[in-house]
């Protein structure tokens, strides 16, 4: 199916609440949304799909007015023009309401005080009768069945419980401006709210939004799984590469067009993968991985392998190499590393240096190195008893330590005295290679390597990396970034909800077939 909306304006029998057009979003020279449009209606929920960095996010933001977009983008509201770009907040009296994966409640209140913080904060001053306060909240709980006492703790509710608690926020403030404000229509913008929440809770939130768009609002629902989308949504929106691929209603669309629009190519040109066993040696065994975001996870790498883990955000691959490396907490699994048994429930950083793993995090500021340290001594801190000398460390080894390492992994500038906070993000990443690189690990664990790094540090860490692997090392790498996996991996790992739905390799290990897969039907996973 053809794109339904794209600069047209797209009628229909419900009335539409949000109608954005023509909108477009630079960056320096990078194009984010490139004319896009959107349509949401009364008593809809509206889908809006597209890979990371499709422009959904930028579209949103533009919505909260945290981004300005270019101009000629047009925005109306209820039929009415308004003008773009919004004001910080001005979202709230245009009757829109955002809710983000992280539900934004506080945990140490209760039910009641999170509910009722946005209309009690423009009351005056005087106290608060917290039984009328609490009467409300149980009423608005009964109307979208949700069994929750008004008095309790956010902290001690199920994990589901709290993204239905931020919808219900939403809707009640909103209604209370269409009381107070004048506001016509309610718009509720759902950025990821099912993510971590799990099966259960997945189906408690669409109770509460099918109940939410009965009662006239509309919905615009950000998601990267197709197959709630298909469950949930009227109608659906795909971006891709900042445009709209298509748009139209979901049950006339299908599955397969829809991944067609993400992906950007027929089905057809994407066939089924078969399981393709690595070459070399086995270095490293995970068996049975389970942990935060993870079930029951395994997979094994070659020496001199580099493996590549990707799929949707949230869909588990990011936190295997922190639930490995003793970073997160693992419930159970098994590592085998060159044949020593380690037990991941109990694995710790400690342990996992000791049994020579390498972990380089994805946050190389806060969790990589340490900003308001130096070069050297970053570099020097997981190989201090090396370098201490007669119980003293001296400022002239730790120079030439730095110097060296600074030197062989090109660091710029090359000054070892330099804070680690002062470098590009290139030569931060470089840094914190360069640190566990020194150890000789046997197993690499590396997590978005190249994010936020320019050209020329991008080809010097794909060289790094195969450097290592090519030296023998089982190389372990988590990305969103297809096309960084497709340079680097001989085989990929697609992870959906959890746990791993496709396995790619030769000729499989491309941009299209990865997108394909992390879009892939649910039932398609092993176990």
């Amino acid at each position: 199916m053809g794109p339904a909306l794209k600069g047209s304006r797209e009628t229909g029998s419900a009335e539409p609440i949000l109608r954005l057009f023509h909108v477009t979003k630079r960056f320096g020279g990078t194009t984010a949304l490139d004319d896009a449009s959107l349509e949401v209606r009364a008593g809809e929920v509206m889908g809006l799909l597209g890979q990371n960095g499709s422009g959904k996010s930028t579209l949103i933001r533009i919505l909260a007015g945290y981004h300005a977009p270019e101009e000629g983008g047009e925005l109306e509201i209820g039929g009415r023009p308004v003008r773009l770009p919004l004001r910080p907040g001005e979202f709230r009296a245009l009757g829109m309401a955002f809710v983000h994966q992280d539900a934004a409640l506080l945990p140490a209140l209760t039910v009641t005080e999170n509910l009722r913080v946005g209309a009690l904060s423009g009351r005056t001053l005087g106290p608060v009768n917290w039984r009328r306060e609490a009467a409300h909240v149980a009423l608005l709980l009964e109307e979208f069945g949700i069994d929750c006492d008004p008095f309790e703790r956010v902290e001690r509710l199920r994990p589901w419980q709290r993204p239905l608690l931020a919808i219900l926020r939403a809707v009640d403030e909103v209604r209370r401006l269409m009381r107070e404000g004048g506001v016509r229509h309610g718009l509720l913008i759902l950025d990821e709210p099912t993510s971590g929440v799990g099966d259960v809770g997945v189906g408690r939130l669409f109770d509460v939004m099918r109940r939410v768009k009965d009662g006239g609002f509309g919905i615009l629902f950000v998601s990267h799984d197709l197959d709630e989308v298909l469950a949930i949504t009227d109608r659906v929106t795909v971006l891709r590469d900042g445009r709209v691929a298509g748009s139209g209603p979901t049950r006339e669309i299908g599955k397969e067009a829809l991944i067609e629009m993400i992906v950007g190519r027929p089905l057809s040109a994407v066939s089924p993968a078969p399981r393709e066993s690595a070459a070399g040696s086995e270095a490293v065994r995970v068996t049975a991985l389970t942990g935060p975001g993870v079930r029951g996870a395994s997979f094994r790498v070659a020496a001199g392998e580099v493996l590549g883990l990707t799929g949707l955000t949230g869909s588990g691959f990011a936190e295997v190499g922190a639930l490995i490396a003793g970073a997160l907490p693992a419930s159970s699994g098994d590592l085998r590393l060159d044949r020593e048994p380690h037990a991941l429930a109990a694995m710790t950083p400690r342990k996992a240096i000791a049994a020579g793993l390498a972990y380089v995090p994805s946050d190389r500021l806060r969790a990589g190195c340490v900003g308001e340290l130096t070069i050297a001594e970053n570099l020097a801190l997981p190989v201090l008893d090396r370098l201490v000398e007669m119980g003293a460390l001296k400022p002239s080894v730790l120079a030439e330590h730095g110097g060296a390492l600074c030197r062989r992994f090109e660091v710029r500038p090359a000054e070892p005295a330099l804070r680690f906070e002062a470098l590009s993000g290139g030569n931060q990443q470089k840094t914190v290679l360069a640190k566990w690189l020194q150890l000789a690990p046997r197993l690499l664990i590396l997590e978005e390597p190249t994010q936020g790094v320019d050209v020329g540090s991008r080809e010097q860490i794909f060289a790094a990396i195969r450097h290592w692997a090519a030296e023998g090392a089982a190389v372990l790498c988590a990305s969103s970034d297809h096309g960084e996996l497709a340079r680097l991996c001989g085989r990929v790992l697609i992870f959906r909800q959890g746990k791993i739905a496709a396995e790619l390799g030769g000729s499989d290990v491309s941009l299209e077939r990865m997108a394909y897969e992390s879009f892939g039907s649910a039932a398609a996973i092993a176990g």
